[in-house]
């Protein structure tokens, strides 16, 4: 992955943490203090952002499909509880979790598959709860040089932005914040200030769509 956005001039690790203090500001925006929150990482992989988001939330859990995957996030992070899925259930009963959040896991989701995928994210979003989803921008030129060049996104099939927050409201959820994200590779205050000014515009690298359940 490191390698196909070295173009870009930055690491992997900057662009997770920009979207781990997303996460964090989307909480603590829609449902309160994050430090008070139970939260579910689906799709999770090494652990990497679930790294950056140790001691913001009170709990959090996540998911994935690989085992392999899972042991190197547990190795990182083992404070933390992960556990294995089938990609289509979740292992928790419905209503678990007041955070459920996916990074860039719906495009390697067959698209016939993306409703039911979604509906199981919302699923588990308690009343008042909050999902989070981010996803590459399927319009941003960059970001789909960055996928061809990625051997792990070979089966990758970029969603646009309103079909998901269509998916995400056929759950019943209510979309609050759906936004574009990381159009400038660098880490400054006042830049990080223009780039929310710029969040409609179908330019950053991705997009993250946030919703509550009533």
């Amino acid at each position: 992955m490191q390698k196909s956005i070295e173009f870009i001039g930055r690491d992997h690790a900057f662009f997770t943490r920009i979207k781990a203090d997303l996460l964090v500001g989307l909480a603590r925006a829609y449902i309160g203090d994050p430090g008070t929150l139970k939260a579910l990482d689906v799709g999770c992989g090494t652990g990497e952002t679930d790294s950056h988001l140790i001691g913001a939330f009170g709990t959090i859990e996540g998911v994935d499909v690989s085992q392999g995957v899972l042991e190197t996030a547990r190795a990182r992070n083992p404070d933390l509880t992960y556990r294995s899925y089938d990609g289509r259930s979740l292992p928790y009963d419905g209503l678990s979790f007041d955070l459920v959040f996916a990074i860039c896991v719906v495009h390697h989701v067959p698209p016939p598959q993306w409703p039911s995928f979604i509906q199981e994210l919302g699923r588990v979003v308690r009343g008042g709860g909050l999902l989070v989803v981010i996803e590459h921008n399927p319009f941003n030129p960059l970001t789909r040089l960055a996928v061809s060049r990625c051997a792990f996104d070979d089966d990758a099939v970029l969603i646009r932005r309103h079909r998901l927050e269509r998916l995400v409201r056929s759950t019943g959820l209510e979309v609050r914040d759906s936004r574009y994200i990381e159009f400038l590779p660098w880490d400054h205050q006042l830049l990080r200030r223009a780039e929310r000014a710029m969040s409609a515009l179908p330019l950053g690298a991705q997009y993250a769509v946030a919703a509550t359940r009533p």
